[in-house]
C-alpha cells in the first residue's frame, strides 16, 4: 500500500512540474513574442511588471521576480509550505526564461497581440495553478486582503487591475489601456477554462409525477448515474393539506447534454420542475464525459 501511495505522489509531483514548466514557457512566449515588443499590458503582477518596465526601463525579469516574491512568501502563511516552494521555484524559473530564452517578435496586429497575448498569459497562469503554484501573485494578495476588508477575491482583483489600467492609460494612452483590458479579459477566461476544465458539468434536480419514466431515460438512454431523494409534493395554496410522495431525481450531465435532457423532460412531463447548478469538478460515479 505504501509503495502505491509513493508512486502516486511521484506521479502527482511530476505532473505538477510539467504544468509548471508549460506555464512558464507560455508566459515567456506571450510576454516576449507578443506583449512587450508592442508595449501592451496585462492585469495582475505581470501587468504591473510590464508597466514598470515600459515606464522606467527596469529589466522585466528582475521586476517580475521582485514583485512576486513578497506575495509568494505570503502564500507560505495562507496556503502552505508546499505551495510556497513550488511558487518560489516557478517565479525564479520564469525570471530565468525571461532573461535568457528569446522569442522572436511575431506580429504588429493589435487585435492578435491583445487576444493571443491574453490567451497565452492565461494558459501559463492556469497551468501554474493546476501545478499547485502561483505564477502571478495577485491571487495571493487578494486572499490576504479579502480577509481584512471584507471584499470578495474577484472584487479585489478587479480593483487592483483597474488601478493598473488607469495608470497605463495615463502614461500610454487610452487605446493601449483598452487593448490591455481585452488582454486581461481573455487571460482571465483562459485561466477559468484551464483550471476548471473545458468540459463543465451541471447538476440537474428533477421533480416530476412521471419520475419512473425519467429515471429509465436517464439510466438506459443517456447512461447516467442517478441519485433518488424521497420527498413530498403538493402543499398548494388552495389545497395545502393535499400532498403525495415523490422521487426527487438528481443527476450530473455535461453542458453539452443539458439541452438534450431538457428537451426529453419536456416530452416526458412538460410540468416537471427542474433546476440546475454548475459543478466545477466531479470524480467517481457513472459519468459520460462526451456526448456520442
Amino acid at each position: 500500500m505504501n509503495a502505491i501511495i509513493n508512486k502516486l505522489h511521484i506521479k502527482d509531483t511530476l505532473t505538477d512540474y510539467v504544468y509548471l514548466i508549460l506555464g512558464i514557457l507560455s508566459i515567456n512566449f506571450a510576454l516576449k513574442g507578443l506583449l512587450m515588443p508592442n508595449h501592451f499590458f496585462d492585469g495582475g503582477i505581470t501587468g504591473l511588471s510590464i508597466l514598470l518596465h515600459e515606464k522606467y526601463h527596469f529589466d522585466i525579469d528582475i521586476v517580475i521576480v521582485l514583485l512576486n516574491l513578497p506575495l509568494v512568501a505570503l502564500g507560505y502563511k495562507l496556503v502552505g509550505k508546499k505551495f510556497f516552494f513550488k511558487s518560489l521555484i516557478a517565479i525564479v524559473l520564469l525570471g530565468v526564461c525571461l532573461r535568457w530564452l528569446d522569442v522572436p517578435e511575431l506580429t504588429h496586429d493589435k487585435l492578435i497581440i491583445s487576444a493571443f497575448g491574453g490567451f497565452f498569459i492565461g494558459l501559463g497562469v492556469g497551468f501554474g495553478m493546476r501545478g499547485g503554484c502561483a505564477l502571478d501573485g495577485i491571487e495571493v494578495l487578494a486572499v490576504y486582503t479579502g480577509k481584512r476588508v471584507g471584499f470578495t477575491m474577484s472584487e479585489i482583483i478587479l480593483g487592483l487591475n483597474l488601478v493598473i489600467f488607469l495608470i497605463a492609460s495615463a502614461f500610454f494612452g487610452l487605446e493601449k489601456a483598452f487593448y490591455s483590458m481585452l488582454t486581461y479579459f481573455v487571460a482571465s477566461r483562459t485561466i477559468a477554462y484551464v483550471v476548471d476544465g473545458i468540459q463543465e458539468f451541471t447538476g440537474m434536480t428533477i421533480i416530476s409525477s412521471k419520475s419512473e419514466e425519467i429515471k429509465r431515460y436517464l439510466v438506459l438512454e443517456m447512461e447516467k448515474g442517478i441519485t433518488i431523494y424521497k420527498g413530498e409534493r403538493g402543499f398548494m395554496k388552495d389545497s395545502f393539506e393535499v400532498s403525495a410522495d415523490v422521487d426527487i431525481i438528481y443527476t450530473v450531465v455535461t453542458r453539452l447534454e443539458v439541452r438534450r435532457l431538457k428537451a426529453a423532460l419536456h416530452e416526458i412531463d412538460p410540468k416537471a420542475f427542474v433546476f440546475s447548478q454548475s459543478i466545477k469538478e466531479t470524480a467517481g460515479g457513472v459519468l459520460k464525459r462526451k456526448e456520442h
